[in-house]
């Protein structure tokens, strides 16, 4: 099994971006990212480092494996 990336919020947008997410709206540091398909994820906005389960929780939400993620990076 492939571990999980350490990545920023920001660096997971950008990739969440490259698949057709776009962001809908945003409260605080909270970003609200939406696919034409109907997928929905939130994620954190800032520069902090995403926490395992966080990052688990985006992965989940959005229907990509760990593999297809990475690839986007």
């Amino acid at each position: 099994m492939t571990k999980l990336p350490q990545l920023t919020g920001i660096e997971a947008i950008a990739a969440l971006k490259k698949v057709g997410f776009v962001v809908s709206r945003q409260r605080g540091s909270h970003v609200f990212l939406k696919h034409p398909d109907g997928r929905r994820v939130v994620t954190l906005g800032t520069r902090d480092i995403l926490k395992k389960g966080t990052l688990n929780n985006v992965l989940r939400n959005t229907r990509l494996s760990i593999e297809e993620f990475r690839d986007l990076l």
